[in-house]
């Protein structure tokens, strides 16, 4: 059996890695845990490291066609870990996620149009709409006295009812709150949106990272019918901590929607392959299954250790994710108004996170917490958050 040393800590600042940037840290931030940005401070799987090696060992890096052996690793990994029977010819090819849902919007929706989120949400879901001269329509999740989260079907009813109303968002796992949609609840969600014509766009970058006990279902696959209604975009990215390395899919099974958003990925001229980002995405999906699995039981124990830990702390609570390694973690009933929330931790504890606000609705007063670090460090990360309350 393969061990993996997810304990040994990296210096990432060994490169222009994001979290450690300025932009993200603010001057003189230091050295602090950086727990801002959405990736891991793991080493990559030694598959990945091993066949990109191999990749740089041929001396030509022109233009390369999209390998089918890619397209197949992709069918194969969606059928294995999450039993979606994904047609080859639904798959189509994109720089990141991001840029795919932006593109999806901007192709099923006109400049007006409302767009659904589900509130607190990824950050870049409300840029995408804004950026692109569609309307924000919110149907915020309802948070419970247990710290999770349902969403709210009459409300959701009754904004898709409105015809100006044309595509939904949705994050599945949900980011920030780490939560794992049940089947039941996708096809609701499904069903309200078929009724009233609005397309659901599925970001679905965090699937493969399901905690022990919890299962994804993609979106596509909840319900038979909500397939043809459905663009789901999907990446090794965040699972393999490849960000820097890898492309996006979207998979749209349904002929119309599949060759519309084709004509707007040639408009946009999105035709080009990175040979190294094929490479490391093929070799994630054929075989750093042991690897994502060892990262998960990993994570999971750090997630179980951040929360343990916040259990002690007057005043600061977190629910342990389902899926992920970010912990959405609750400051409310300290004597911090939101906006001195951020500069606190910066300041007093070196924590550098997501400020709660930045996700919309419901989230003032939270911080998004990647814990996808070596043990040791996430370990002094909560001494200094405990001398920080303590001192404060």
């Amino acid at each position: 059996m393969t061990v993996f040393d997810f304990d040994r800590e990296i210096d990432r600042r060994a490169v222009p890695a994001l979290k450690h940037h300025p932009a993200v840290l603010g001057a003189g931030a230091g050295t602090p845990f950086a727990a801002g940005v959405a990736d891991m401070d793991f080493a990559v799987a030694p598959c990945v490291q091993a066949a990109l090696a191999r990749r740089l060992a041929h001396p030509v890096f022109g233009y390369e066609a999209l390998p089918e052996a890619l397209i197949a690793a992709l069918i194969d990994w969606q059928r294995a870990r999450h039993g979606w029977a994904v047609a080859a010819d639904w798959v189509l090819r994109g720089p990141n996620v991001l840029n795919a849902l932006s593109m999806a919007v901007c192709r099923f929706t006109d400049p007006g149009d409302g767009v659904i989120v589900q509130p607190p949400v990824f950050f870049d879901f409300f840029d995408i709409v804004g950026e692109n001269g569609r309307r924000i329509v919110e149907n915020p999740l309802i948070r419970g006295e247990d710290g999770r989260y349902a969403m709210d079907f009459d409300d959701l009813a009754a904004k898709a009812a409105d015809p100006a109303t044309r595509l939904l968002i949705l994050c599945n796992p949900h980011n920030p709150i780490g939560q794992v949609w049940a089947p039941a609840c996708l096809r609701r969600l499904g069903d309200i949106c078929a009724r009233h014509g609005v397309l659901v766009l599925s970001d679905e970058i965090h699937a493969d990272l399901a905690l022990p006990g919890h299962r994804h279902t993609p979106f596509a696959a909840a319900a038979p019918g909500h397939a043809a209604n459905s663009v789901t975009c999907v990446s090794p990215a965040k699972s393999f901590n490849i960000a820097a390395c890898a492309a996006a899919f979207t998979i749209v099974p349904d002929p119309g929607r599949r060759a519309a958003l084709a004509a707007e990925n040639s408009r946009l001229t999105v035709n080009k392959n990175n040979a190294f980002a094929n490479v490391a995405m093929a070799a994630a999906w054929r075989e750093g299954a042991a690897w994502l699995d060892a990262a998960i039981a990993y994570i999971a124990a750090n997630a179980a250790l951040y929360v343990d830990r916040l259990d002690r702390l007057p005043g600061v609570t977190a629910r342990r994710p389902e899926a992920g390694f970010l912990v959405w973690t609750d400051f409310r009933a300290r004597d911090l108004a939101p906006d001195a929330l951020k500069p606190f931790l910066r300041d007093r504890a070196g924590w550098a996170v997501t400020s709660g606000a930045a996700f919309g609705t419901g989230g003032a007063g939270f911080v998004r917490v990647n814990i996808a670090t070596p043990r040791p460090r996430l370990l002094r990360a909560l001494d200094a958050l405990e001398r920080a309350l303590a001192n404060r």
